[in-house]
């Protein structure tokens, strides 16, 4: 009994130390971006134009950033959108997938649900641009108050902080948040004490927890009340990518992290920073750095650096997680996904991701070149993805929850009044700077869209063009071809028509294996494949048995291996000499043509291009290449 009680304490420990290793983490990686926001929120909200720093704005702007935290990030996020994971995966992608798999057999809603998702990924990609830019230059920024002799070095070193940010990336979200997450604990520790100081000197400041104080502002302001909004939206800012995160951290940690730490930490500051400007409205010049006192300005100058440095890591993870996800849904083209974590799965980085990531970041700091620039894009991109994570929701919670409309109703007209009036009232951005998230937002989605129509373009022109399988085994069964020991082992997209490679084989080879398997591989909606759903083996007729069809299974957040997945044939009645076994494949030349019906000639071109510099079927799936033999085959779309 005594060893019984002393192994489930054992076992209790390690997953307390488990639970605060990834909570550790998850404050430096997921909550960086939201964790900054007190630098600059207060003082954009109060340096809005026709918004004075008295009483009335104060409170009220300190009001609306209040009810900002606990309705959109504490209700809709932690209680709503984190519940909706796709068996531990989070993101728009994956949310995509839980949705379509939940409406099955309703008309239409599977394409709307893939469009919506579509055009909410690209815009998170703009604002994965737009948030590193601005947090590492407004950091170094900082560095003017130090020494103003460096102004003409701030956009170089700006750009050499976010080279060493990236290459940080391919050590994994796991060790970085190991770095990343003292800091940042340091950070909200101090940003909580300085608020904390500043509410015990002028406690009346708490009154702002009642929204009456909301309604107040905007009856006092009017439209510019409203649009002010697109200022408050910064207290939020960082919350999709905290759902993004989800698979690196698990949901748990999260919560734990914001609930116990992140939240109050940053609830005293604002209310802190509110209190300053209460006794002294010349403060809202720049009340986060007012609080600090005169002989710890230069180390919270530091630590503000070091901390909005951090704020980038989560729109990176959040990327690589929502990257990989797309590929295995189909809308975007293989890439080399590396794992950095054996404890969790979701931990991963991709290096053509970060590349293209880092280049478009150094692009928006060489062009805009100032943190007041880059501050009018700031918030349009996540705003609209916000609306949509939340319509996608609501269609979970309606058809996977079995909600009744009233419910779906009721949350609803909570939340998305609040995304929608924080998207509308970023609007007025669009040509100050908002354009840029939005251009980059629309190239992506462009290229989704093509690579997602391509590859079923191509799909039916091989299906058009090929042979019924089973007359062909009966034909190849009444005049057998020569036959050569071993297994051949045909990858395919359409198990009922004989590949391309089977063909050519025949054709020129002129012989046939002993045995051989048409093999497909099928992405699931969910991230991992349950292990009696991993493979599917099937005889194609008993006066047949040297031909299989072998269908694996593997979720959109694993990485397919092949040669692992055949490891596993035996107990489904097939065993893999992997000496004896050779690998066809046939890969597809896209050629464009004008003539034929399906995408304009230029989305045809882009996508031959994309395919082009894919990375291969066999590298993807991890087929040994001194066991391959590709051929090729010429497609017209």
């Amino acid at each position: 009994m005594m060893s019984k009680i002393q192994i489930d304490s054992e076992g209790a420990a390690e997953t307390r130390q488990r639970l605060f290793r990834l909570t550790l983490g998850a404050v430096g990686v997921v909550y960086g971006d939201i964790g900054t926001s007190p630098l600059y929120t207060m003082q954009t909200v109060l340096a809005e134009p026709g918004i004075r720093p008295e009483a009335v704005n104060v409170l009220g702007g300190l009001s609306l950033m209040f009810w900002a935290l606990i309705i959109v990030v504490t209700v809709k996020y932690m209680l709503f959108i984190l519940r909706a994971d796709n068996k531990g995966e989070g993101g728009i992608m994956a949310l995509m997938a839980l949705a379509q798999r939940s409406v099955r057999g309703v008309p239409r809603l599977p394409a709307l649900i893939a469009v919506l998702a579509i055009f909410g990924a690209a815009l998170m990609y703009g604002d994965g641009v737009i948030t590193p830019s601005l947090s590492v230059l407004s950091a170094v920024e900082g560095l003017e108050v130090a020494a103003p002799a460096l102004k003409e070095w701030v956009v170089p070193i700006t750009m050499l902080v976010i080279l060493g940010l990236f290459w940080l990336q391919r050590h994994g979200t796991a060790k970085i948040g190991a770095v990343f997450g003292p800091i940042c604990v340091l950070w909200f520790l101090s940003i909580a004490a300085l608020g904390l100081y500043a509410i015990v000197q002028h406690p009346q400041v708490l009154v702002a927890v009642n929204p009456v104080y909301a309604v107040r502002f905007f009856a006092h302001n009017h439209a510019v009340g409203f649009f002010a909004l697109g200022a408050v939206v910064l207290t939020v800012t960082g919350t999709e990518a905290l759902y993004a995160d989800m698979g690196h951290f698990g949901k748990r940690a999260i919560r734990t992290a914001w609930l116990g730490f992140v939240l109050p930490a940053l609830l005293l500051n604002y209310f802190g920073q509110g209190a300053l400007v209460l006794s002294d409205p010349k403060a809202a010049a720049n009340p986060f750095y007012l609080l600090v006192p005169q002989p710890l300005l230069y180390p919270m100058i530091a630590l503000a650096t070091m901390a909005t440095v951090i704020a980038s890591q989560a729109v990176i993870s959040g990327a690589f997680s929502m990257t990989r996800e797309a590929i295995q849904l189909g809308y975007l083209p293989r890439m080399p996904v590396v794992h950095t974590s054996h404890e969790m799965a979701g931990q991963i980085f991709m290096p053509w991701v970060n590349r293209a990531l880092l280049l478009l970041i150094l692009g928006a700091v060489l062009g805009f070149r100032h943190s007041s620039n880059l501050a009018a894009a700031y918030g349009i991109a996540v705003t609209g993805t916000m609306v949509i994570t939340t319509l996608l929701a609501l269609i979970v919670a309606r058809y996977h929850w079995k909600w009744n409309l009233l419910q779906v109703f009721a949350v609803g007209a909570l939340f998305l009044t609040v995304d929608v009036a924080f998207c509308s009232a970023n609007l007025i951005k669009v040509e100050h700077g908002g354009w840029f998230p939005l251009a980059l937002g629309l190239i992506i989605f462009v290229m989704m869209s093509t690579w997602r129509r391509g590859r079923e373009l191509v799909v039916r022109e091989i299906k058009h063009g090929g042979l019924a399988l089973l007359p062909f085994i009966q034909n190849v069964t009444e005049h057998p071809p020569l036959r050569v020991p071993g297994t051949a082992i045909f990858l395919t997209a359409d198990i009922n028509a004989v590949p391309h490679a089977l063909l050519h084989n025949l054709k020129h080879n002129k012989v046939l294996h002993e045995r051989n398997v048409l093999l497909t591989v099928a992405i699931l909606e969910t991230p991992v494949a349950e292990p009696d759903e991993r493979i599917k083996l099937t005889r194609l007729t008993p006066a047949s048995e040297d031909f299989y069809v072998l269908e694996l299974h593997f979720g959109f957040a694993e990485n397919p291996n092949i040669p692992r997945a055949l490891a596993q044939c035996p107990a489904a009645g097939l065993l893999f000499d992997m000496m004896d076994t050779t690998f066809f494949l046939s890969r597809e030349t896209v050629v464009a043509n004008a003539r034929r019906p399906g995408m304009a000639l230029w989305r045809d071109k882009l996508f031959a291009f994309m395919q082009r510099n894919a990375l291969p079927a066999t590298a993807f799936f991890q087929i040994p290449g001194n066991r391959l033999i590709e051929l090729g085959a010429q497609v017209e779309i």
